[in-house]
């Protein structure tokens, strides 16, 4: 069995609106999580403008078909002199999964760290997200730090 060609990777444009939005559903579904038409809409302009504080998306593509998606953002840090990179949303279509897509994303946001001159990246997974933790593994470094968010 031969491996799978790279996939290509390139900032989110306007017409991968409906490939976004059934990328991101599934990965809202996967958490089991359900958001107002608002959120698409304003999640999705914001991708596509230009303030520097907004997220940015990138599309990883195989054959000229959507297979996965990363939402990335910078931030200041008071630790720090640089900013860093939240990698908030990773996301690669169930058919497309094993095959190098995930890691491509991640290389992808470390390589658009880098060019902003924010060496760290980080991001955030559940438990239960133990195919992803393999790969999360591979490529990151596990943290002793425990989330809490306001009640």
């Amino acid at each position: 069995m031969s491996a799978a060609p790279q996939p290509l990777i390139r900032p989110i444009v306007a017409s991968d609106e409906a490939e976004w939005r059934r990328l991101w559903r599934g990965y809202l579904d996967y958490y089991e999580t359900t958001l107002d038409e608002s959120v698409y809409r304003t999640s999705f302009a914001r991708l596509l403008g230009d303030d520097p504080h907004d997220f940015h998306g990138l599309i990883a593509e195989r054959d000229g078909r959507a297979v996965g998606l990363v939402h990335y953002l910078f931030h200041r840090h008071m630790w720090k002199i640089e900013n860093c990179c939240y990698l908030q949303d990773l996301y690669t279509d169930p058919k497309a999964r094993g095959t190098g897509v995930g890691r491509a994303l991640i290389e992808a946001v470390y390589a658009a760290a880098d060019q902003h001159q924010a060496p760290s990246v980080y991001w955030l997974t559940q438990e239960f997200n133990t195919r992803a933790r393999v790969l999360y593994d591979s490529i990151g470094t596990k943290t002793p730090f425990i989330r809490y968010n306001r009640s």
